[in-house]
């Protein structure tokens, strides 16, 4: 171990601690909050825990790293993900014992998926923990990445994680974060992302478990990239998930696709919140952002809000979000033929959520997905 790599992240961790005492825990009057109170975050007491990840990864072309032994990561650890002004990428900066860099080489294409599997025990008291991942994926590159949060259920704890992601010129990457944390867990993540030019980025983010689950993906552009944004949350009992994004179009000549889709019952509530920011010389921007919401239950809430700020004029971007209940007469035509109302429910609820499950290419991700989906559908009839 060398002694730069240390003293790096000791300025940092100490820089980000300042910062999270000045910020303090974001409230209902942060306009970023407005819809999302973690006062049961900031006035909780948790133990700190080593949360360990597992790592599958034995292929050529992919080289794995401490962030604490690694050279690399003064050029680029929390140069992404900015703790200045979010209160939690302070907290997990000032706080994380280690993390991961996974450097992905130049022209190397992983055929199979790298994956990082994270798993929380509250071991009989409330614990946090503060996953820290560093991804470098070097031009020409071409690799998926599946992130999975899980943890015991019944029990309460906190994650905070943060991911750094930067796609080299003309890489293509692939990346899947499916949470399915305790149901009395909080979770809240960052997503970074630093899309190189010409390259292909596509994020899918899965959300079914945790009690106050907090989600920001944010995506910079470079020139000719394409970035896409997928996900799926749902949500019954009293859980509350809020999805916020965020696409930055830097350069011209970039397309961003974004499609995110809500289920809703009980007494649960949702947040999305889509930023996309066309910059002054961003001309020949294509933008497209659509949020979908089903609400099963007249107690369910959802606040959903599209944003567009738009400073270039050579550009096509639209946007649109819907909120709607199940169709009775498909569901009377399902009865119809014979099958009860609660699967006839069933059938209309996963056809609304197979647009996003369809789109997932990891085909053991996507037969867990649909096995958790009616699973979690199955449950909510009782």
């Amino acid at each position: 171990m060398t002694a730069a790599p240390t003293t790096f992240l000791e300025h940092l961790r100490g820089d980000a601690r300042q910062r999270f005492s000045e910020l303090g825990y974001p409230t209902t009057h942060d306009e970023d909050w407005r819809f999302t109170s973690v006062a049961p975050i900031a006035r909780a007491t948790f133990v700190p825990v080593s949360r360990t990840g597992l790592l599958a990864c034995p292929v050529p072309g992919v080289q794995i790293e401490k962030l604490s032994e690694s050279g690399l990561i003064e050029a680029h650890l929390g140069r992404y993900a900015t703790y200045q002004n979010n209160a939690f990428v302070a907290l997990n900066t000032a706080s994380f014992e280690d993390g991961l860099l996974i450097r992905i080489a130049k022209g190397a294409v992983i055929e199979e998926p790298i994956q990082l599997i994270f798993e929380s025990s509250a071991n009989g008291q409330p614990t946090v923990s503060h996953p820290r991942t560093l991804i470098l994926a070097a031009a020409d590159s071409q690799a998926t990445i599946v992130e999975t949060y899980t943890g015991a259920a019944n029990q309460h704890y906190f994650t905070n994680a943060v991911t750094e992601l930067v796609a080299g010129d003309n890489a293509v990457i692939d990346h899947y974060k499916l949470q399915t944390e305790s149901e009395k867990a909080f979770h809240v993540a960052t997503l970074q992302v630093q899309v190189g030019r010409g390259a292909n980025f596509r994020s899918h983010s899965i959300s079914f478990g945790g009690a106050l689950v907090r989600n920001d993906i944010n995506a910079v552009l470079s020139e000719g990239c394409e970035c896409t944004l997928n996900g799926l949350y749902l949500v019954s009992g009293k859980q509350h998930i809020d999805n916020h994004t965020s696409i930055d179009h830097a350069k011209p000549h970039a397309a961003s696709h974004e499609l995110y889709k809500g289920i809703l019952d009980g007494q649960s509530n949702a947040v999305f919140n889509g930023k996309i920011l066309v910059r002054k010389d961003a001309q020949k921007t294509d933008a497209k952002q659509t949020n979908k919401n089903l609400v099963l239950s007249e107690e369910a809430v959802i606040n959903t809000k599209p944003e567009l700020q738009i400073h270039a004029d050579d550009v096509r971007c639209t946007h649109g979000a819907t909120i709607g209940q199940l169709d009775p007469e498909a569901t009377f035509y399902l009865q119809s033929r014979g099958i009860g109302l609660a699967e006839a429910r069933d059938l209309l609820i996963y056809a609304f959520a197979r647009d996003i499950v369809d789109r997932i290419k990891v085909a053991p991700l996507r037969e867990e997905l649909e096995r958790t989906l009616l699973e979690k559908l199955h449950a909510n009839r009782h």
